[in-house]
């Protein structure tokens, strides 16, 4: 008996509608785009510009401006530095939770797969709290996998209270709340919301979100918007690139990003760009494949696009290529990363939910920035 998929626009029991046209503005702007039919004499008209339109954007970020990412560099490092100095961000994860609802076909945390699913208690949380805060770090993303019967908020505000006792800046990523959820964990010490679309194609979104709440396509649309009402100093925004198009995908993103930075100026934006690897034996032949040089292009043009904004490198990238963007476009690293459940002091309590690609410490990472003569900075914010 086939399983009957519910429409992914159609919100569930208890989840926020809010009015906002940021979705509708970037989705027809997606719809617009044609990447194909982009000149290089557009390409090279955005480079001659202090301030890129919706349309430059876009030229960055197609196949014509391949040719030009040693000029983009160039301008993306001025950029940089003008806004963020040689300042380049430690912090680290910690995963408390991999329990989730979900049933998404590229993750390892999907509800189906059969993996060994764990949850910290707030005695291991502290445990864990305490070896991180030693390696001189005062930054720290909370995770958990999208379950709320597991990881309620009630939980999870435990565990940002907690983390703030450590740490200067506490971010979250976790499944999208409601904006007055949003506020009680603001209130208990949250600052950050990270919240990734994975992919802005809906058609595409509904056949790798086959059940459970990320199925409901606006409802994580509008999180970050939700966090901001709530009262989070910031947000960040991302695809898995190569999910679908990665061009159009990072296009949104870029959008998204723009729109809501227009509506609410206080807040900080940042960029993550996580990406799916090419297949082994398809290494040339899929148009969706994102390489490094692909990669670098899409970073380049959120930095020219939003010069103010954060953009985080991860560990599913090679320690070479994160050594090398650091100071050109990004300007915050994960150092000593462990994505399974805990894992710090303890022996990990769940399976993790990708594999890494860069496991270096905190001081190791930290000697690699001095050797490119940029600046560690630990703390960029102080909790009053």
């Amino acid at each position: 008996m086939a399983t009957i998929r519910t429409d992914p626009m159609n919100y569930q029991p208890g989840m926020e509608i809010i009015t906002s046209d940021i979705r509708d503005k970037v989705l027809t702007n997606v719809d617009n785009y044609d990447y194909s039919k982009i000149s290089v004499e557009a390409v090279e008209a955005a480079l001659k510009k202090d301030h890129l339109s919706l349309e430059d954007y876009g030229a960055l970020l197609s196949p014509a401006a391949t040719p030009y990412l040693e000029e983009m560099a160039k301008k993306a490092v001025i950029e940089t530095r003008k806004h963020f100095g040689n300042s380049i961000g430690l912090f680290t994860p910690l995963y408390i939770a991999n329990y989730c609802e979900n049933n998404c076909v590229y993750c390892g945390f999907n509800c189906k797969n059969k993996i060994r699913r764990g949850k910290l208690s707030l005695a291991e949380m502290e445990r864990e709290l305490k070896v991180i805060a030693k390696t001189g770090l005062t930054e720290i993303l909370i995770l958990t996998g999208e379950s709320r019967h597991h990881s309620g908020v009630e939980y999870i505000g435990a565990a940002v209270r907690l983390a703030a006792e450590y740490f200067a800046t506490v971010g979250i990523e976790i499944y999208p709340l409601n904006a007055d959820e949003y506020e009680y964990l603001k209130k208990c010490g949250a600052d950050f919301v990270s919240v990734y679309q994975e992919t802005y194609n809906l058609d595409r979104y509904q056949q790798v979100h086959l059940s459970g709440p990320k199925r409901v396509f606006p409802y994580r649309f509008d999180a970050q918007e939700r966090a901001l009402l709530g009262g989070m100093r910031g947000v960040s925004f991302g695809a898995l690139l190569g999910l679908d198009d990665f061009r159009k995908d990072a296009f949104a993103t870029g959008l998204h990003a723009y729109f809501i930075q227009q509506k609410y100026p206080h807040a900080e934006i940042g960029f993550s760009t996580p990406r799916l690897r090419p297949f082994i034996n398809k290494a040339d032949n899929n148009p969706k494949d994102v390489h490094e040089k692909q990669l670098l292009q899409v970073m380049l043009a959120y930095r020219l696009l939003m010069p103010f904004a954060g953009i985080t490198i991860s560990t599913r990238e090679r320690p070479g290529f994160r050594d090398h963007v650091i100071g050109m476009v990004a300007t915050k690293i994960s150092a000593g990363v462990r994505v399974g459940v805990g894992g710090h002091e303890q022996e990990e309590k769940g399976d993790e939910q990708f594999e890494i690609s860069d496991p270096r410490s905190v001081s190791e990472v930290h000697q690699i920035i001095l050797n490119r003569g940029l600046q560690p900075v630990y703390r960029d914010y102080i909790r009053v």
